[in-house]
């Protein structure tokens, strides 16, 4: 049986060229929409840090103008420096004179604390 010859005409080959141009085109927006995207996702990821920067910024330079005020002064002065200011009345706790202070003891094991070298290593692995 003779093997039938199939002739491609030019519309054929027209065909051809226009489907392989296309591949070819889409094959280029595949890379191109990846590279979109994974440029989009670093954008978002710096615009989050931007933001957290920018969020910290705010926040040290409300402390910064706090620290800087009057406020700020008083209150260190008075509960540092146990500073008082004219009128107040400054109550100095002392201790009762008949108290017997009470002892706190640390209970001594028999064990002091040497232990054998497989033990160290026993309880760092199986504890």
């Amino acid at each position: 049986m003779p093997k039938p010859k199939y002739k491609i005409s030019g519309r054929q080959w027209l065909y051809i060229c226009i489907i392989f141009i296309l591949f070819l085109l889409m094959l280029g927006l595949n890379s191109r929409l990846s590279e979109y995207f994974r440029l989009n996702n670093q954008k978002m990821e710096m615009q989050a840090r931007i933001n957290n920067l920018e969020a910290t910024s705010e926040a040290l330079h409300t402390q910064i103008a706090y620290a800087d005020s009057d406020k700020a002064v008083e209150e260190w002065a008075r509960t540092y420096e146990r500073d008082t200011l004219p009128g107040d009345i400054p109550i100095i706790p002392h201790p009762e004179q008949d108290v017997t202070p009470e002892v706190n003891y640390i209970d001594a094991t028999s064990d002091s604390g040497q232990k054998e070298n497989w033990q160290i290593w026993w309880d760092l692995f199986f504890e």
